[in-house]
């Protein structure tokens, strides 16, 4: 098979109008205006205006390409286009040969009938989605009135990722253009059409993996053969020294397993061959084993042996499916991977960005490092965005990052014509036959929200019954057929939240999984989580600002406060600014400056995600997950992310690496008491010894209590109940602090104050810092004078990611935070002076 590549350059005009500039493809008018500059950065102030209005317009996208004569002879020359974003009319040499309407789909295309030998010319035109909208021809009584928070009316009849449109987080930027590779096959030879791969597990010691090849042939006759092997494959992504010698030989250990051959006699040729893997390496998700993988290839030989197509799906060995088993309680819904019920700890994933051509690898795996970092086994891809890239979901596979994978659908009414549903089918098929061997995959939802929506959202009771039959036509018949005929493996669900379909009480507690939002949008305390006993949380969620310098990158010195334009601009969510202040009332006092507001929504966006987490963690078994809204930013924006757009932390992403930690400790103070726990998701059972203690506010111990105990692997238990009545007097002054430390030396603590942190009497913070070099690393030296909670270090000049942040000092020991100099994002330190020098801390006194 022979490849012409049509990445690159191409020229970028206004439909019908003279070339305004190129655009290197992959490629957006977005980012093919901004490289020529155009147009101003549409992140800035309030250009997200200008920028909208940009689409109302058609544009066209064009090259040229040479075909040889040898290309030209071949039986086939088929045009690849994996991401045109969205209604696009595809001419060849001045004719058309074909209209596109969906960005989610990998569109094929035979072009032989139009090329020539030579130069050869393709343009692409895309329509203005704005204009096709504004146009569209409902039938009577299949209007949506519904528009979800923060989007564009009507961005629901065309195929393209809503959130494009604007959501309750982002902008509404549009954009249109060539957003994936693009590229020409020619060839003569037949292909393999479709590999599916099954794995049958029996026992420990073997697995059989069974591969199903389907195979079309072309015009020549004579015979094919067909050769599949499996090896085990190199991760790099996870690998230790220890495991260095044992990896790099299974890299090179490929072998083949079998031949199977056949004789071209029919248009399409299935065939299936088996393998037996011996003493099988199982994948596990982050946190309970190692992510091993193995590598299946499919090759398409001639008669002489000549290698004319080779196809390589990387898989894990493992069983992962959801179970949904009655008990006391309901009926549960927790991953079970290779037989072991886990609990699930992550997030939900959205967009990296809202030109697409700028999310890239790096990119990526810098938020998946950090979703490892923070204890993640699972990250949710949201359904309002779009399908990532294969290295997304390699990359997954390689960290042990379970993908629980919404199809392309949220918080929207569907007019469902029989065109839209044959086009929703045909994008299912084409992304599950894409993803569905990965290592990672647990689960497809179809949807985000949509039948909690259906049944009892105010706005969407006033929508037609037609429109509510449209969602049963699509979300329980047209996409489950589709997904699972397409993958019999893989756990299908049918909306989030759901108990399982057909309207039948989607929010209940006692089966399935769970949004649970009145803590932020019912402005309900913290408290409130612990009212619920939800099987699986899959969606909960708290805004902050994210800090001081992101806030910079989009705002004037006049825009810094809350409540102005820009920023305001920079915020989806209706009066949430309000509720951010809100949530500051009741909880601390006002700050002093811009900056120190930005510092404290960031610890109001922690404590309240930790006080869920706990809570649900605390009640394994009942609760066997947790996934909190959001992982990340698609621009500079105030949000429910724990890491923004630039790829800083905010105080969210510190404290879920210690919330959703292997082994974590909190405590609950009810009644005069202090009940302590040990939360596990550990594989073995873990000694440990406890410390409790109440402090006044300069770190003196007024009382100490200890005990010592094995927590079980898997479990979370109430380990000490501490008798703190005694000082309801003094709750002004004093603060409980819980120290467990494990027989392998490891160092947990929480603490719980008595009273809001507004009432406190903090003493003057007094915190002594020296920093220490050494080849990898930074040693930072914190002693302070008493209790200084939710201590923040950071640069105005540089980003890195600290070991620990927002933590609390709680005396006047010493508290040492490594700072790995590979962790160290933008910026650099000539040495400890210079770092120490460079460091600023706050904290919430």
């Amino acid at each position: 098979m022979k490849k012409i590549l049509l990445n690159g350059e191409w020229s970028l005009a206004e439909a019908g109008k003279e070339p305004m500039c190129p655009v290197t493809v992959p490629g957006t008018v977005l980012s093919g205006m901004l490289e020529a500059k155009l147009i101003d950065d549409p992140f800035y102030r309030t250009n997200e205006d200008d920028t909208r209005a940009l689409f109302w317009k058609d544009y066209e996208f064009d090259r040229c390409f040479d075909i040889s004569e040898e290309q030209l002879l071949e039986d086939k020359i088929i045009l690849v286009c994996e991401g045109l974003d969205t209604l696009a009319d595809i001419y060849i040499n001045g004719t058309k040969i074909a209209s596109t309407n969906n960005m989610h789909r990998t569109w094929k295309l035979d072009v032989k009938p139009y090329v020539h030998s030579g130069k050869n010319d393709i343009k692409i035109i895309f329509e203005s989605v704005l204009k096709y909208i504004d146009d569209y021809k409902y039938d009577e009584g299949k209007e949506a009135k519904f528009i979800a928070s923060g989007a564009m009316k009507g961005n629901q009849v065309i195929r393209k990722a809503h959130s494009m449109f604007g959501w309750d987080w982002g902008p509404q930027t549009i954009d249109a253009g060539i957003f994936r590779d693009i590229y020409i096959e020619c060839y003569s030879h037949p292909r393999i059409d479709d590999v599916i791969i099954r794995q049958y597990h029996g026992d420990d010691v073997r697995v059989n993996v069974e591969a199903v090849l389907t195979n079309v042939t072309g015009n020549n006759t004579g015979e094919y053969i067909i050769r599949c092997s499996i090896a085990e494959s190199l991760n790099r992504s996870n690998r230790t020294d220890a495991d260095k010698n044992d990896a790099d030989t299974a890299g090179i250990a490929h072998s083949e397993i079998r031949n199977f051959i056949y004789n071209k006699s029919q248009e399409t040729y299935t065939g299936n061959t088996e393998f037996t893997i011996e003493n099988p390496k199982l994948w596990w998700p982050n946190g309970y084993g190692k992510q091993p993988l193995y590598t299946v290839t499919a090759e398409l030989l001639d008669e002489a042996g000549n290698v004319l197509e080779t196809i390589t799906k990387r898989i894990g060995l493992r069983t992962l499916t959801v179970s949904t088993e009655a008990d006391r309680w309901g009926n549960e819904f927790a991953f079970c991977v290779n037989g072991l019920k886990i609990f699930t700890m992550g997030g939900n994933y959205i967009p990296e960005d809202c030109l697409y051509t700028r999310i890239n690898r790096k990119q990526q795996e810098f938020l998946l490092d950090s979703c490892v970092k923070a204890h993640f086994n699972c990250v949710r891809v949201w359904g309002g965005g779009y399908y990532p890239s294969d290295e997304f979901y390699d990359m997954c596979d390689e960290r042990g990052l379970i993908i629980w994978q919404d199809m392309m659908y949220a918080c929207n009414v569907y007019d469902v014509t029989d065109d839209f549903a044959e086009n929703c089918r045909l994008e299912a098929i084409d992304n599950v036959k894409r993803l569905r061997h990965h290592a990672a995959l647990g689960l497809w939802c179809g949807n985000n929200e949509i039948e909690s929506a259906w049944d009892h959202w105010p706005d969407f009771q006033k929508e037609t019954p037609y429109l509510r039959a449209d969602y049963i036509k699509l979300f329980e018949d047209v996409l489950p057929k589709a997904v699972t005929q397409t993958d019999d493996q893989t756990f299908y669900w049918k909306s989030s939240p759901s108990s399982g379909g057909c309207f039948d009480f989607p929010d209940d507690d006692t089966r399935g999984d769970n949004h649970y939002w009145d803590v932020w949008h019912g402005q309900k305390p913290f408290t409130d989580y612990r009212k619920y006993f939800f099987r699986f949380c899959s969606e909960f969620g708290f805004q902050s600002f994210p800090c001081l310098k992101t806030v910079e990158s989009f705002t004037e010195e006049k825009d810094r406060n809350i409540f102005s334009r820009v920023m305001e601009n920079h915020q989806k969510n209706d009066s949430a600014n309000g509720k951010m202040l809100f949530y500051l009332s009741e909880n601390f006092r006002y700050p002093e400056e811009f900056g120190q507001l930005l510092y404290i929504t960031q610890v109001l966006q922690g404590m309240a995600i930790k006080y869920g987490v706990d809570h649900w963690r605390r009640n394994r078994g009942r609760c066997m997950g947790t996934l909190y809204w959001q992982i990340n930013d698609n621009w500079p924006v105030a949000s429910w992310a724990s890491i923004d757009y630039y790829n800083r932390w905010k105080g969210l992403h510190y404290m879920a690496r210690r919330f959703y930690a292997p082994l974590a400790v909190s405590m609950e103070l009810d009644d005069g008491n202090a009940d302590v726990w040990l939360e596990s998701e550990c594989m073995q059972d873990k000694k440990y010894s406890l410390e409790l203690f109440v402090k006044d506010m300069s770190g003196n111990v007024l009382k100490k209590s200890e005990s010592e105990g094995t927590v079980p692997k898997l479990s979370s238990s109430k380990i000490y109940v501490g008798d703190i009545g005694e000082f309801t007097d003094r709750k002004y002054d004093v603060f409980v602090e819980a120290v467990v430390t494990t027989e392998d030396g490891e160092c947990l603590s929480d603490v719980e104050i008595l009273v809001p942190y507004k009432y406190l009497e903090l003493c003057e913070p007094d915190i002594r810092v020296d920093v220490e070099e050494h080849d990898d690393h930074f040693d930072i030296r914190l002693t302070g004078n008493g209790f200084i909670p939710f201590v923040e270090m950071y640069f105005d000049d540089a980003d890195v990611i600290f070991e620990d942040n927002f933590f609390h000092l709680t005396g006047t020991d010493t508290k040492v935070i490594r700072l790995y100099k590979n962790e160290i994002i933008r910026g650099g330190f000539k040495d400890a002076d210079d770092l120490g020098s460079r460091l600023k801390i706050r904290c919430v006194r």
